[in-house]
């Protein structure tokens, strides 16, 4: 957890010195970076009172989408129809998560901005940071209205590449669509990145120069890529190679280097810190029904925040055990540590089996309710 906290500390500093022409957004860096140690502070006390919090959230706000993208994984996983979390259940959630001292909360789907009153919960919660990850279709006049009022809000837009790779797996048109979105934020100065899904065929263009310097020249300064993790049958020679991913270490500090922006590769941190940071080593999944899971690709729990307080959830039976079978969190098999063990955690779970997803108390027994 220390070694995830450092990472996150350096992560603002890094986007303080990157943006030391922006005298704004060096200022509301410097600010995230100070709540962002003031956060790791609070999460070390709860640590020494038992109650383990991980420095990220991630939020499915929603399952909907307006896309059908080729290999999504929200699509691939089986759950039951439920009510989405109001808007009033996610701030009782949200606010949880400052009062415990989470740094970060990446809000997804789905598509997030199917439901844009999520920016102003955000918003209502300066203490935290909320990387927003779109697919870009959504980002019109109103909704960049609010994320200028949400400075801590900063939009993340989903790509593969140029118009070829986008729209052949998101749909024809959207690469166009991408990119007048990026130009209207960059027009209005808001600080925004993308999210580059990373495959075997597209690895090398993605971290080249040339298309990295399209997206700069279009305003963007943090580079999140993203390794494909082949949940769809048939699509693992689409996962980067091992020979690819070992690259990727040097390709990020030669691209940091050259264009001063913020550049991130997930499978690059994972390998720093010690494997897969799922079930709380680093962060948790909440669903978009409420159920908190060990990570988005894992739809397994035994805890629902409709029923149990995010401070009695995160100590969860379930998240507990697989934080402790370390052998099961090895990075070895391509990204995908928790995905590729299903079984197992199925026989982790217990209680009431609701269509692959089983709730119980933080202990194992009969679920704790807020007092209304």
């Amino acid at each position: 957890m220390n070694a995830f906290d450092r990472r996150i500390g350096g992560f603002f500093r890094d986007a303080v010195r990157t943006n030391w022409r922006d005298p704004a957004a060096v200022a509301r860096f410097t600010r995230m970076a100070v709540r962002q140690r003031q956060a790791a502070d609070r999460r070390r006390r709860w640590e020494q009172s038992g109650v383990h919090v991980p420095p990220l959230l991630i939020v499915s706000v929603t399952r909907r989408c307006d896309l059908s993208c080729t290999g999504c994984y929200v699509q691939a996983q089986d759950r039951p129809a439920e009510a989405e979390l109001s808007v009033a259940e996610l701030t009782t959630i949200l606010e949880d998560a400052r009062d415990l001292g989470v740094s970060m909360v990446a809000l997804t789907g789905g598509e997030p901005l199917m439901r844009p009153e999520v920016i102003d919960v955000a918003a209502s919660l300066p203490e935290i940071a909320f990387p927003i990850v779109t697919n870009g279709r959504l980002l019109d006049e109103a909704v960049l209205d609010r994320l200028e009022r949400a400075r801590n809000v900063v939009p993340v837009i989903r790509m593969e590449g140029l118009s070829e790779e986008t729209d052949g797996r998101r749909g024809r048109g959207v690469y166009d669509t991408v990119t007048e979105a990026m130009e209207r934020m960059h027009r209005r100065g808001l600080f925004f990145g993308a999210s580059i899904m990373v495959t075997r065929p597209n690895f090398a263009f993605t971290t080249s120069r040339s298309f990295v310097r399209g997206l700069v020249e279009r305003g963007c300064r943090l580079f999140f890529y993203v390794d494909y993790v082949p949940i769809e049958p048939g699509t693992d020679h689409l996962a980067p190679s091992e020979s690819q991913r070992s690259s990727e270490p040097l390709t990020m500090a030669l691209l940091r280097s050259e264009f001063r922006r913020l550049f991130v590769a997930s499978s690059v941190s994972e390998a720093a810190l010690g494997g897969c940071l799922a079930a709380g080593k680093g962060f948790v999944h909440v669903s978009a029904e409420g159920d908190l899971e060990p990570c988005p690709f894992s739809p397994f729990s035994d805890t629902n925040l409709r029923e149990v307080p995010l401070r009695s959830a995160l100590q969860s039976r379930l998240l507990r055990h697989i934080r402790e079978s370390e052998e099961h969190l090895d990075e070895g098999d391509g990204g995908r540590a928790l995905w590729t063990k299903r079984e197992w955690l199925e026989t982790l779970q217990t209680g009431r089996a609701t269509t692959g997803v089983t709730r119980c108390g933080p202990a194992g027994g009969p679920p704790e309710r807020r007092a209304a």
